[in-house]
């Protein structure tokens, strides 16, 4: 059996994260066991590990939804893979490790030409940006698209998407000192999120009808982009990022504040305004391995370019990652390296 090291928690706090070492049994029937090279962090992990997120595990467990690594040995009935591969993939939790058993079929080949930390930064927020403007959006020709955190790995893939429709994609950060990497990744504007979203959101619309949100954010943000929606429009709401705060613990009394706080829609009005709103997790697409596949093929006919890694950390840096990640000062994935790149 390989030995491996894992960080492990019950649910808390992030100052419970520790690195305890265990044995990996050998693979099941089909699956494989991988050894990880790089694992990427999403905001679904932040919550897990504070036990906001419904489907966190009951007691202890390792977090993590996304890796990439090499493929060291295969169980029984594995098709399509060999020993040696290359490979990115999802896990439903359990990706902060050197070593993990899987169904093969959530392996995916790693391009030739991609690095591990590439491959650490493509599947989860790929499959979120392009499930919710495409299956859930329904994003048409010549749209105006909204995009919140928008330097984000879902953002950055939501853009990428949205031009392969000629798209008029509008970028929101938290910091200014991101609007130059939007102009970059080829946003047509670029908002800085603050009291004065309203207007500024208004200005960048320019007389266009807003006709797809992809919504993270919550609250005010939320309401001023769905009063902006045209008829016809879709939010697709994936995360709640206004609730994440520094610290290793969750800031009740203010996620208290605005979960009281936070916006309520008339279904009745929704009728009136033709407007809709659609909530959207990957978990849920996690347990769709078929579909999964399918919208994995029909990307990969799609001219996307290759994950931004913004950020790397070695294994026992994992903590401080996550600390930055917290921060939201990071751009692109923030990834680590089981060995220092």
């Amino acid at each position: 059996m390989i030995k491996r090291k894992s960080y492990r928690l019950k649910a808390g706090n992030i100052a419970n994260l520790k690195i305890e070492t265990s044995e990996l049994k050998p693979p099941a029937k089909g699956e494989v066991t991988i050894k990880v090279q790089s694992i990427g962090f999403n905001f679904a992990d932040l919550f897990a590990i504070w036990g906001l997120y419904k489907a966190t595990p009951k007691g202890i467990f390792t977090p993590g939804l996304e890796y990439s690594g090499e493929v060291v040995a295969l169980g029984a009935d594995v098709r399509g893979l060999q020993v040696g591969d290359r490979i990115m993939g999802v896990t439903r939790f359990g990706a902060y490790t050197t070593h993990l058993n899987i169904d093969y079929r959530y392996a995916i080949p790693l391009p030739d030409d991609w690095t591990f930390q590439e491959g650490a930064a493509y599947l989860v927020q790929l499959l979120t940006a392009y499930y919710g403007l495409v299956y859930l959006g329904n994003i048409q020709q010549d749209s105006t698209v909204l995009i919140h955190s928008a330097a984000g790995g879902v953002g950055i893939w939501a853009n990428r998407i949205a031009r392969q429709f000629n798209a008029y994609t509008i970028g929101t950060v938290g910091n200014p000192a991101k609007l130059d990497f939007l102009k970059k990744e080829g946003y047509a504007q670029g908002i800085v999120r603050g009291e004065d979203f309203p207007e500024k959101l208004k200005e960048a619309l320019d007389g266009r009808p807003l006709n797809l949100v992809m919504e993270c954010i919550g609250g005010k943000i939320f309401k001023a982009a769905y009063k902006q929606l045209a008829q016809m429009g879709r939010m697709i709401v994936y995360g709640s990022a206004r609730y994440a705060s520094p610290g290793n613990r969750p800031n009740y009394p203010k996620m208290i504040y605005q979960f009281m706080t936070r916006p309520k829609i008339d279904p009745q009005k929704m009728i009136e305004e033709n407007k809709s709103i659609m909530g959207f997790n990957l978990i849920w697409l996690y347990d769709q391995v078929e579909l999964m596949h399918q919208v994995l093929e029909e990307v990969s006919k799609l001219d996307l370019g290759k994950p931004h890694v913004g950020h790397e950390f070695a294994f026992d840096e994992l903590v401080e990652a996550m600390k930055l990640f917290q921060t939201g000062k990071t751009i692109g994935k923030v990834v680590v390296n089981i060995e220092k790149a």
